[in-house]
């Protein structure tokens, strides 16, 4: 698909166009795209959601609130390698082409999630526990620093212009499919073999079923069409992608904070909070990932009805509306200051209508500031520095802040970088203009 600058004018656009079919090829690429999407946020949330269990099998330490952190601090290791992903797949994506990239991302996820699988304790092999999983959790970063955006810029050039909506709620309805599985199957392992199998050899189970899904995505992979003609792929040396880039910077500056503080909402939401349930209140656990559960299903169901209604419409408009409504509901957590989970459940579920709003567009909003011939590499690396500055240090953070007694500065933080979400977005587009969309 080709898209051009649009004038700002036709932000101001409402009316909605004649929706265009989708080809066959393009429906079942936008399946294999959206599967490796859901994978990637399914691995990612159960090492998030299981931490309280994986820390004492990892690491030394009789403090649950002690390994809980260290693995939380794994789970940031992993982010901080996005960038880099961003930096080398990008760039390989832009002088290549999407559907090898794609490929080979989801083979390192898929394998890295197996070996976490069959990884032996502490107790069994000492220091190296801890080492194979932090190395595992750089792989998995460097594969999903390229995953999330180069699959919904793939997405997009997929797709007839004008569906942009439809792309950015379908493909956030397969991120939240993953982000369900995550939550609905720490549930259900918690509830068949309970805390003390869980804490043995129990948190494994979930591994080896992303390892088992990610195989699956891998073959239905093998037929993703290429979105990047021969001609284009000719003509785009190393050197002429990052030309495009350094002209670009204020879209990649926008990206990044676009992208982070959206996640560091989700996060705080999905991971620092649940985790904060169990290590500092000490909530029943079955509890907690039944209510992560429902939260998961908020989001699969909103992020459809959201691409639905958003589809031929201004993806600027929605974006700017749904980011400010984002800046007063951060502060819903500061009602869980104290143990109960009817405290916990109301701020989860309170906060699920503003995060699904902003989770369903960000990712399309960023691949609109930047122009084809350098996207892969351009949103890749600011969706990489945004999540791992960002989303990636937000359970952290969250955990942490609570545990002093600081609790509040947590929301003031992402608000602060919704703010600036807000502010860069507008000057890009307005020195850049915007690709996708309008």
């Amino acid at each position: 698909m080709l898209n051009t600058p649009q004038p700002d004018d036709d932000v101001a656009a409402t009316t909605r166009p004649a929706a265009k079919k989708f080809a066959p090829e393009v429906r079942r690429g936008l399946l294999s795209l959206g599967l490796g999407n859901a994978l990637e946020w399914y691995d990612w949330m159960v090492f998030g959601l299981l931490s309280a269990f994986i820390g004492p099998n990892f690491f030394p330490s009789t403090d649950p609130l002690s390994a809980t952190l260290n693995t939380l601090a794994v789970f940031a290791v992993g982010f901080a390698f996005r960038p880099l992903g961003g930096v080398l797949l990008g760039t390989l994506a832009d002088r290549i082409g999407r559907r090898r990239v794609m490929l080979l991302s989801i083979m390192l996820m898929a394998g890295t999630t197996l070996v976490i699988a069959v990884t032996p304790s502490y107790q069994e092999i000492g220091a190296w526990a801890g080492i194979i999983l932090v190395i595992c959790r750089v792989l998995q970063g460097i594969s999903t620093g390229i995953e999330a955006p180069l699959s919904t810029s793939h997405a997009v050039e997929l797709a007839p212009e004008g569906r942009e909506g439809y792309v950015a709620g379908i493909m956030s309805f397969y991120v939240n499919i993953g982000i369900l599985l995550a939550s609905l199957v720490s549930f259900l392992c918690s509830l068949t073999l309970g805390g003390a199998v869980m804490g043995d050899w129990g948190w494994r189970v979930p591994f080896f079923i992303g390892a088992a899904f990610g195989f699956v995505v891998l073959y239905l992979r093998r037929a993703l069409p290429e979105t990047m003609n021969p001609e284009e792929l000719a003509n785009n040396s190393a050197g002429a992608v990052w030309t495009g880039v350094r002209k670009h910077w204020l879209s990649v500056l926008a990206i990044v904070f676009v992208v982070g503080a959206a996640q560091a909402y989700n996060y705080a939401w999905n991971v620092g909070l649940p985790s904060a349930a169990r290590s500092n209140f000490k909530e029943d656990p079955t509890a907690v990932f039944a209510l992560t559960t429902i939260l998961g299903v908020i989001l699969v169901v909103g992020s459809w009805i959201i691409g639905k209604l958003a589809d031929g419409r201004s993806m600027s408009r929605w974006f700017l509306v749904t980011r400010i409504l984002a800046i007063p509901s951060v502060f819903l957590m500061l009602m869980y200051v104290q143990p109960g989970i009817g405290g916990f459940a109301a701020v989860l579920l309170g906060g699920s209508l503003v995060l699904v709003l902003n989770m369903t567009l960000y990712n399309v909003v960023s691949t609109s500031l930047m122009p084809k011939n350098c996207r892969g590499t351009g949103v890749a690396l600011g969706y990489g520095i945004g999540v791992a500055l960002f989303g990636g240090t937000a359970s952290f953070l969250l955990v942490w802040l609570q545990s002093i007694g600081a609790g509040w500065v947590f929301p003031v933080y992402v608000a602060v970088l919704s703010v600036l979400s807000i502010v860069l977005y507008l000057a890009a587009r307005r020195a850049n203009g915007i690709f996708v969309g309008n």
